[in-house]
């Protein structure tokens, strides 16, 4: 799998998990991280990528159909197949979902893993994980490319860097959760500046070898994007 279906396919709560699940499938097609037209995973795969039984999947797979946003197909090369949707993310609509409370307490544990994460890339990287987040710089610089996608695809790397099992996993569990929340206002135009300064800042520091820095903005990064979730969710 790619880093963006790592996170879109990664267990789910484990409570109203029908819910869980097309929140979870929606988000990642209104941001485009599962492209128009693209082939979901068979229903015994993809249940067992998002750890629900196959009764459940079936259920959101029939919610998601029901709102226009896959369709299935029937026969030889059939299959449940990815429908973009008329409008792009809502972000106000996501967010009217949440407290303010609880944006910040999934922020206190996001920015904990993701500075943990870095702290540790900056100890414990190898020359070729430090030229994976260069790319991934790189391309972010370019004018048409898909921030969502690559906004993930650095915290992976840089989770995976760390060179610790579990504090990746920890990263694709939180991006799921979060990540679509926190890359929508990523990509607000009075943010875009911000973003792309943090993401050089940590990358420097990890290839600096420096990790209280890298820890310290890795956990900035985080805290600034929620703070204006929260912000954003309290003018609601």
């Amino acid at each position: 799998m790619n880093s963006a279906h790592l996170v879109v396919f990664a267990p789910v709560d484990n409570t109203a998990r029908v819910h869980a699940v097309v929140r979870r499938l929606s988000d990642a097609i209104a941001l485009g991280l599962l492209g128009d037209g693209e082939q979901l995973p068979s229903e015994t795969d993809l249940a067992a990528h998002l750890g629900v039984s196959t009764v459940t999947l079936r259920e959101a797979l029939m919610a998601l159909r029901q709102q226009g946003l896959i369709e299935t197909r029937r026969g030889r090369g059939g299959g449940s197949f990815v429908r973009a949707p008329a409008r792009p993310f809502d972000l106000d609509e996501r967010l009217r979902s949440l407290s303010a409370e609880e944006l910040r307490d999934l922020g206190d544990h996001y920015a904990a893993i993701a500075g943990a994460a870095a702290r540790l890339a900056a100890l414990r990287s190898l020359p070729g994980d430090v030229r994976r987040l260069r790319r991934s710089l790189a391309e972010m610089s370019d004018g048409d490319a898909d921030m969502c996608r690559l906004d993930g695809r650095l915290h992976l790397e840089v989770a995976a860097a760390s060179q610790s099992g579990r504090l990746t996993r920890e990263e694709i569990r939180l991006q799921a959760e979060i990540g679509p929340l926190v890359w929508a206002v990523h990509d607000l135009p009075d943010r875009r500046g911000r973003v792309d300064a943090e993401h050089a800042g940590i990358v420097d520091a990890i290839e600096a070898a420096d990790d209280a820095r890298a820890r310290d903005v890795a956990e900035s990064h985080v805290l600034n994007a929620v703070e204006r979730l929260i912000e954003r969710r309290l003018a609601l």
